[in-house]
């Protein structure tokens, strides 16, 4: 057990389901710590599957019914994107404290269920739970997702006002982030001016984020010196910038910034999309050409473009940042590595069967579309 929460906490996650199995072979049986470590790395993996294998041995266990177990399972099935089966958990849970709401609230907010978020948050309020920092974070985080910015601004207002909770960073970066989808850039600046504390990395890229939507390039400018300063050896800017102008068609700016980037040794996190099939979870890159399959998934993927074109699909270019005139952009984002993952996941599974796919870095508007 002790091994296995190494793995778990220190993002070893396939490491830590791995010496779960061998654990299992050698007939130790697990204990309530055991199962929790698991449960989090089936949620860091998104493993649907180990994670209702998991589910189901901590049934014949007999820990279903400890509280903090339940919660391990609530934000599991929440990470993986079955907000059913969270619902299910939560609907079975025998104590519910503020992490069992949090968690169903959080599972619906980042699953894109904002009204059934924000009217769990009354049914919470109602049963005189009392709400905490993470409550907010979480209802703040399902507006932001759903682009309700009426209700952001009301919840940001009344978490102080009603309920006595003074908004932290996160809190801020939500309403930044929201203003800023919103293409309301000069609120989500002075929301950045106006925090009673000093502005972080995070809340800085939350507005970078939103110059790229709405190609705000001098804006754009300007706040990435914030970034540069705050954390020189933090990639995400650098490229993000870089992309910015690359969309502008300022391509000599977008080299220079990734010329600035190498000469400083910063180096950028390769993106990667992660999807499970079958108790495996398979890893792609853009353009991947490792996996044994590629063939039928290349095969797969040109199919589905077809059959996208055919009913009016038109590739978003301005998401890709190579210089290679409108068809090389073009089969750059063909080969994105969620489109990989899909692709994969379709020629694999039976038909009807969910797929979830999870990346390290944002999805491109072009897949994301």
């Amino acid at each position: 057990t002790a091994m296995i929460a190494a793995y778990s906490q220190n993002g070893c996650s396939k490491e830590a389901l791995e010496l779960f199995r061998q654990m299992q072979w050698k007939g130790v049986a697990p204990d309530k710590i055991t199962f929790i470590c698991i449960v989090d790395a089936c949620a860091c993996l998104a493993a649907l599957a180990e994670g209702k294998e998991s589910h189901s041995i901590i049934v014949d266990s007999g820990f279903n019914s400890d509280a903090v177990v339940g919660n391990a399972l609530l934000n599991m099935y929440g990470k993986c994107g079955s907000s059913d089966d969270a619902r299910s958990v939560f609907g079975k849970m025998h104590q519910l404290d503020v992490f069992s709401w949090n968690s169903m609230i959080g599972a619906y907010a980042q699953n894109g269920h904002a009204e059934e978020a924000l009217h769990l948050f009354q049914q919470m309020h109602l049963g005189g739970v009392k709400p905490d920092k993470i409550t907010f974070i979480n209802i703040l985080s399902a507006c932001n997702y759903a682009g309700l910015l009426e209700d952001g601004l009301h919840y940001f207002t009344c978490m102080n006002r009603d309920h006595g909770i003074i908004p932290v960073a996160q809190h801020y970066g939500c309403m930044i982030d929201l203003l800023g989808r919103a293409g309301q850039l000069d609120e989500a600046e002075d929301f950045i001016k106006i925090m009673p504390f000093e502005p972080e990395v995070e809340q800085w890229m939350s507005l970078l984020g939103a110059c790229r939507i709405h190609g705000d390039v001098n804006r754009a400018e300007r706040v990435a010196e914030y970034v540069f300063e705050l954390d020189p050896k933090n990639a995400a800017p650098y490229v993000l910038l870089s992309n910015i102008y690359a969309a502008a068609g300022r391509w000599s700016d977008a080299i220079r910034v990734r010329n600035v980037m190498k000469d400083r040794g910063v180096k950028k996190q390769p993106g990667y999309s992660c999807i499970e099939v079958k108790k495996k979870v398979h890893e792609f890159i853009v353009g991947d050409m490792s996996h044994p399959q590629k063939e039928e998934i290349y095969a797969e993927l040109q199919r589905l473009t077809r059959q996208m074109e055919e009913v009016g699909y038109m590739s978003d270019t301005k998401a890709s940042v190579c210089n290679k005139g409108e068809m090389g952009k073009q089969h750059m984002l063909y080969h994105h590595s969620e489109k990989l993952a899909i692709a994969f996941g379709i020629i694999s599974t039976l038909p009807g069967t969910p797929l979830c796919v999870t990346k390290n870095l944002r999805v491109c508007s072009d897949c994301h579309a």
